[in-house]
């Protein structure tokens, strides 16, 4: 289990925009499993929405995006640098989170040329899934 400090040490994003809470397994250039512990007091339920609080979707996307930055940056040659969005393919979104919900973040790495990969992710809740998509990324210099 890897906790904030550890993430931390690995990817450059912070209070508020660190997404991800705790790493459960991850095997560097491969995949990660994440978790986001969804909370009521989170920013962005203040204004998404107020009557029924929803956690928006491309936040969801960005949370799936750290945790596979995780198995990439993990990678000795890839330590110090920034994993950066190259697109979003084929996404879907299936399920609303709301606050309460423990969204399980697993990105696994299907393929690499150079600096350039993209990642199959799946993040759910209590085993149903809430978001599918391919991540590309590259990996650049900070």
């Amino acid at each position: 289990m890897m906790g904030i400090k550890e993430i931390e040490a690995i990817l450059p994003h912070r209070h508020p925009f660190l997404l991800v809470d705790a790493i459960e397994s991850y095997e560097p250039g491969k995949s990660a499993v994440g978790y986001k512990c969804v909370t009521f007091r989170e920013d962005f339920f203040a204004g998404h929405f107020p009557e029924e609080p929803v956690m928006p979707g491309v936040l969801i996307i960005e949370a799936l995006a750290q945790v596979g930055a995780i198995a990439i940056l993990s990678e000795e040659e890839n330590k110090g640098k920034i994993a950066y969005f190259g697109g979003i393919n084929n996404c879907k979104f299936r399920r609303k989170v709301v606050p309460g919900d423990k969204l399980r973040l697993e990105t696994k790495i299907i393929r690499r040329k150079g600096p350039v990969g993209i990642g199959e992710a799946v993040a759910t809740v209590d085993g149903e899934v809430a978001v599918k998509a391919e991540l590309t990324f590259m990996v650049g210099k900070q």
